[in-house]
């Protein structure tokens, strides 16, 4: 057995060392959002020019005569997307003109005058969008923000927590089926089926209901940062 003397320099793995090319990627997207450098539209275009840059001349995975095949496998995988989004889209539409979010709304109200109850029927509408549509035509499009904000603000909850049970609420739908985005770019990517995926997710999703749970219940965990910046 060969003993590491006691004055060896500690350093990172060789392939950590590897991954920080392909990790900056992520500090491109969060960082030049967050420091206003770029949008989120342009971060991502900067970050594909990133992971291209790094994967043909760093790292060296593919050569140039794969990149026909790259460009077919990559724009397969997003037309997939754009058909859910567009679906999506459609749906949203067609929710909104039935007024279908604000029945549910006003059901929910005249079950209970109770805030957590309240907050329990918010989520499982939210829920139950999100896996049927995309969570850019229900926060870009505004079909639940100006039905649901007068019902939050009525019970004494903060928009910012509001805010931040939404996305998680919706996020959770992004990698739930039948709609979610997210899972099926994750499964054509890993190029295994949907129900494949689903059953790796179950236990992933019972943790993701709890995480749910505290950030509802908890408004601390969503306020405590803004408290200390603001």
């Amino acid at each position: 057995m060969r003993l590491v003397p006691a004055h060896a320099p500690w350093r990172l793995p060789e392939p950590c060392v590897e991954a920080l090319w392909g990790l900056f990627t992520m500090v491109i997207i969060l960082g030049g959002i967050l420091s206003g450098i770029f949008t989120a539209t342009e971060s991502a275009a900067i970050a594909v020019i990133w992971a291209f840059f790094v994967t043909m001349f760093i790292y060296r995975d593919y050569k140039w005569r794969d990149l026909p095949k790259l460009l077919h496998r990559t724009v397969r995988t997003l037309s997939i997307v754009m058909i859910l989004i567009a679906f999506a889209g459609a749906f949203g539409y067609i929710m909104t003109l039935m007024q279908i979010p604000s029945k549910i709304t006003s059901m929910f109200l005249t079950l209970s005058d109770n805030r957590y109850v309240i907050l329990m029927c918010i989520n499982f509408m939210l829920l139950a969008l999100g896996t049927l549509m995309d969570m850019a035509p229900l926060i870009l499009i505004l079909i639940l923000t100006p039905i649901l904000m007068p019902v939050i603000t009525g019970i004494g909850v903060d928009p910012v927590h509001f805010g931040m049970i939404m996305l998680v609420n919706l996020g959770i739908g992004l990698i739930t089926p039948p709609v979610g985005a997210v899972l099926f770019v994750g499964a054509a990517i890993g190029k295994v089926t949907i129900e494949n995926t689903v059953k790796a997710l179950l236990p992933f999703y019972a943790a993701l209901f709890m995480v749910l749970m505290a950030v509802t219940y908890i408004p601390a965990i969503s306020l405590w940062l803004p408290s200390i910046v603001l």
